[in-house]
């Protein structure tokens, strides 16, 4: 049998399994419950967070031979064959691949016909924001009065593409990215059950690279098991990422904290004789200083930060180094370099002076001088 990667493997096969979308489910569930379900949903949010999947529980919820269930039993004919992608039932249709007119008519025709074998006859139509504008007028009339056993399930990374004439015949469930914590909860039940042998740091790593995407995440690991031999170490994660090691930003925090021009532009040499990108380390740094300044402002409120406790303990004390005033110029100096990176093709140079800048507007930490303060009295007696 060929291998099945990760994020096939563990896709939610019922409601219960799918992570970070607890306000999507219930909506769900609880429309499933009342009997009140509607004939056309958009499901909204960024990439690999669980549109698509959550498409096909409620597919398996509305088709399975107990259905309607908020539990589908994964193992009738019906199930599998949802599960399996090969259900008459259950018409899974790419949006960028069928986006003309033409497949839009050739759906609407299909549309009269009734199920083969499920209750419902249910179109899930992956990135509809790809559908030309004619080919949506196609589809309007039959969105808006559809036959009774007919359910439209549309998901979108981009739904302010989608013509608000379609929007407003649809109820719309918007997916968010899916916190930290809970990738890593997910990543570590898949690590001890697949026996994959891993620090917990790692899968943090992991967590912080897939912005959100447990679908990126879990395809992040399964290159991780194939990279490294042995335990998997965060030095492993990252060389695989190409990411910037946190303790070069704290040691570049810390020099340019101490007026150190030449030892910033040392460890920022450093970083790139390493291969790493220019634009990923200056993104780094930028959030590195937004985190300074979350610390500084809220340093108890650990939902904001996101991050373990020892590394928030090492931003609190960084950011004694710093006012607010120093970390929101940071934020200026660091943006403007990026997008002059950007614009001029070059990468290292706008960083270097950036970096220098920085250094050279850093005021000086005033200290009280008490000593003074009593000479001038003195000299007035």
């Amino acid at each position: 049998m060929s291998y099945l990667v990760l994020a096939l493997k563990w896709r939610p096969k019922n409601f219960d399994e799918i992570v970070g979308q607890a306000h999507v489910v219930s909506v769900l569930k609880n429309a499933i419950l009342k009997d009140r379900l509607a004939h056309a949903y958009i499901f909204a949010g960024p990439r690999g967070v669980g549109k698509t999947t959550t498409a096909r529980v409620l597919a398996k919820a509305l088709n399975c031979k107990n259905s309607p269930t908020v539990t589908p039993c994964g193992i009738c004919p019906s199930c599998k064959e949802i599960a399996q992608g090969n259900s008459l039932d259950v018409l899974e249709i790419d949006g960028a691949s069928n986006r003309g007119i033409d497949e839009i008519r050739a759906l609407r025709e299909n549309v009269k016909f009734a199920p083969v074998a499920g209750k419902y006859k249910i179109y899930i139509i992956d990135e509809v924001h790809q559908i030309t504008n004619d080919g949506f007028n196609a589809l309007l009339k039959t969105l808006e009065e559809p036959p009774a056993f007919v359910k439209f399930i549309f998901a979108t990374t981009h739904p302010h593409k989608v013509p608000p004439t379609i929007l407003s015949r649809c109820q719309r469930l918007d997916f968010r990215r899916i916190p930290v914590k809970e990738i890593v909860a997910q990543l570590k039940r898949i690590s001890e059950s697949e026996k994959i042998n891993i620090e917990d740091g790692v899968l943090f790593t992991i967590a912080k690279a897939s912005d959100g995407s447990l679908r990126d995440a879990e395809s992040i690991l399964d290159q991780l098991v194939s990279f490294g031999e042995g335990k998997i170490s965060r030095q492993d994660a990252i060389s695989v990422l190409g990411l910037v090691e946190e303790e070069a930003l704290f040691e570049i925090a810390d020099k340019i904290a101490a007026k150190d021009a030449q030892g910033t532009l040392e460890v920022l040499d450093r970083i790139l004789s390493q291969g790493k990108d220019a634009e990923v380390f200056l993104n780094n740094l930028i959030e590195h200083f937004r985190n300074l300044m979350v610390t500084k402002i809220s340093a108890k409120d650990l939902q904001l930060l996101d991050l373990p406790i020892e590394t928030i303990d090492k931003l609190a004390q960084q950011a004694r180094a710093f006012t607010l005033e120093e970390i929101f110029a940071s934020f200026n100096v660091l943006t403007n370099a990026l997008e002059l990176s950007r614009r001029l093709d070059l990468q290292r140079i706008p960083l270097e002076i950036s970096l220098v800048k920085l250094i050279h507007g850093k005021k000086p930490v005033s200290l009280p001088q008490p000593n003074a303060n009593i000479n001038i009295n003195s000299s007035k007696n």
